[in-house]
């Protein structure tokens, strides 16, 4: 049976393991032993290796040990200038080399049969991309969950604008856990007492000013992700950030990336699998479920929660993760028949659920699993929806030769985000406690944006938003356009694109797209439920995915491309699809300030009057990927 234990567990903490510039990096490794004995048994077994920013100890000790007693040799390893790992840290840009000699390293260990898988999630499934650009001889398959693809197009900065949910990393998981931090209480007190809603509140931070200047090398490359927009910029193009530029000598393994609709990887999952599945001879695999981000408890990541959100999906939403991954390996590491009946391509279609509130308050969105043998989907019919001035949303083009709408775009008063493919939006409860006494290690995360799908409203905890409380739509500088309710189902899946025909009267401003399945009002839910799928935003100097910045004329009128995040969706009979356009969606994404200065740090705000089109020779748009329902 898949999963059986078979073996005891021998640990050997802390092997150093040598760089090609000398550091070292601390490296736990966990091999299988004889159940009588204790003692790590004799014959090689493939290494799986797990390499992460977050402390190899702990759960990731657990997760070493599971594998291990499976008959896996296990290396989980503190990233370079992390926890007990020599060097200084620079996000993401040693992973590449350091990955690839520590693959060499473990196949050159008596344990090890000359076969390295990887592992890991979100940073730890970066670093395998990272390491697989250098092409190591002994890597031989790859398990990618929720990972990067290119860190300049969508994660840390979309078409321009920055994610700040790195800024919020820095200030706690990042920082908080920097060497010099945990060397240093004195640090850790002063980090633990920022309060991250009050610092993005405040405006842009300054080099030298931020709460970072106590750790310089954490405020160093914290200023160059925000700081730096153009692709020529060195950063950009490095292998541990920039993947898609090493795609064609990037390692030919078998692969699976997985992800999920409300991930903060979404688009970068599925751009890696269309693009290396069509490059690659190796077999790769595209699995995507209705999850948010990251880990939820041991051994699981969110893989083992069934709602995402205000959102619920069922308990055939549930994926065992662990054996998921095990299934894999063996089959390719092992030679065992335990993935031959995995379709290329599986996917959770959203929204077949009976619409109901569950007993926790969610919203019943269900769906279920489906499957394909590419992406984007055979059979997909992309098919275009144009905004009209009366606020429809239709797949007629609009016949008027002058139509537009206005409005004021306030960067001190942006549109709140309500949840979506968010992750890291986080800040320390605030202790009156010394970290002496409350650990950093314990203190309680608070989310400042919530993750998966939301009721477009604000409410009493919506980070940014002041009473009266109300759906987003009821702003002044939020356009909504809408279908009539649809007289049956419609279902999308893949790759949405949305153009936007706007103007300004400012030098730079931003455009912003997010797609909703409107809910009609309900016995359960009277006011309906607007329900978030995807979004995406476009800062006008980096329109057309432009590689350095140029400002727009005032008053001109430009196409602002999105790419949103794929998603797979079923819009039900007497529900309405809606494009929601604005100019900011905050914290998700920086605030413009509409000045044409620096793309961070500008301490000078202009309220912007923008414009949108939906006329004949400026028809604004949305992309949709519809299939044909069964």
């Amino acid at each position: 049976m898949v999963g059986e234990a078979e073996y005891e567990v021998h640990a050997q903490l802390d092997a150093s393991v040598e760089m090609r510039d000398g550091v070292t990096l601390a490296t736990d490794v966990y091999r299988p032993a004889d159940p009588e004995t204790g003692e790590p048994i004799d014959d090689p077994k493939p290494v799986l290796l797990d390499r992460t920013p977050y402390n190899k100890r702990g759960r990731m000790e657990r997760h070493g040990e599971w594998f291990a007693k499976r008959g896996y040799v296990v290396a989980i390893q503190d990233c370079r200038g992390r926890f007990e790992s020599e060097g200084d840290y620079y996000i993401f840009v040693n992973e590449a080399e350091d990955g690839y000699d520590t693959v060499e390293w473990l196949a050159e260990q008596d344990y090890c049969d000359g076969q390295v898988g990887t592992i890991g999630t979100s940073y730890g499934a970066w670093v395998q991309s990272a390491l697989a650009t250098q092409d190591p001889p002994h890597l031989e398959a790859m398990f990618v969950n929720q990972g990067a693809a290119n860190g300049r197009k969508a994660t840390f900065r979309h078409n321009g604008a920055f994610e700040l949910r790195w800024l919020c990393w820095a200030l706690t998981l990042g920082g908080g856990f920097a060497q010099r931090a945990l060397d240093n209480p004195e640090i850790q007190q002063r980090l633990a007492n920022v309060d991250v809603r009050e610092v993005l509140a405040d405006g842009p931070v300054q080099r030298g000013q931020s709460p970072l200047r106590h750790i310089p090398d954490y405020e160093e490359w914290a200023f160059d992700i925000m700081e730096q927009g153009d692709a020529d910029d060195e950063l950009w193009q490095s292998p541990g950030v920039n993947f898609e530029n090493f795609y064609d000598e990037s390692a030919d393994v078998p692969t699976v990336y997985a992800g999920a609709w409300y991930d903060s990887y979404t688009k970068a999952t599925c751009d890696n699998f269309e693009a290396l599945a069509a490059k690659k001879s190796s077999d790769h695999y595209l699995l995507m479920g209705p999850w948010t981000h990251g880990w939820n408890s041991y051994p699981l990541p969110s893989w083992n929660k069934s709602y995402s959100g205000e959102l619920e999906f069922g308990e055939q939403a549930l994926r065992d993760y662990q054996e998921t991954r095990l299934r894999f390996f063996d089959h390719y590491l092992k030679g065992e028949d335990t993935w031959s009946d995995q379709p290329t391509v599986q996917y959770f279609r959203m929204g077949t659920g009976s619409g109901k509130q569950t007993r926790d308050g969610r919203l019943y969105h269900g769906g279920e699993w489906a499957e394909g043998e590419s992406w984007p989907l055979r059979n997909t019919e992309f098919t275009t929806y144009y905004a009209h001035s009366d606020g429809t949303l239709s797949t007629e083009k609009p016949t008027a030769r002058e139509a537009s709408t206005t409005y004021e775009f306030d960067p001190k008063d942006p549109v709140p985000t309500l949840g979506g493919n968010c992750s890291s939006y986080i800040s320390y409860e605030p202790r009156e406690e010394s970290i002496l006494e409350y650990p950093l290690g314990e203190r309680k995360l608070l989310d400042m944006t919530g993750r998966g799908g939301y009721d477009q409203r604000t409410r009493e905890d919506t980070y940014f938003a002041d009473a009266p409380y109300r759906p987003l739509e009821e702003r002044d500088d939020v356009l909504v356009f809408r279908t009539p309710p649809l007289e049956e189902a419609v279902e999308i899946a893949g790759p949405i694109r949305v153009s936007v025909f706007g103007s300004t009267d400012a030098k730079d401003t931003d455009f912003t797209a997010k797609l909703i399945d409107e809910y009609p009002p309900s016995e359960d839910f009277e006011n309906g439920f607007a329900l978030n799928l995807c979004d995406s935003i476009c800062r006008a100097r980096y329109r057309g995915y432009r590689d350095s910045a140029d400002f727009v004329e005032p008053g001109a009128v430009y196409e602002f491309e999105m790419e949103l995040y794929p998603t797979a969706n079923v819009f039900e009979a007497g529900h309405q699809i809606r494009l929601d356009i604005s100019s900011s969606n905050f914290p998700r994404y920086d605030v413009n300030h509409n000045t044409g200065g620096p793309l961070y740090g500008d301490r000078e705000y202009n309220v912007a009057k923008n414009t949108v089109y939906f006329e004949q020779e400026h028809p604004t748009q949305v992309e949709l990927p519809l299939r044909p329902r069964e």
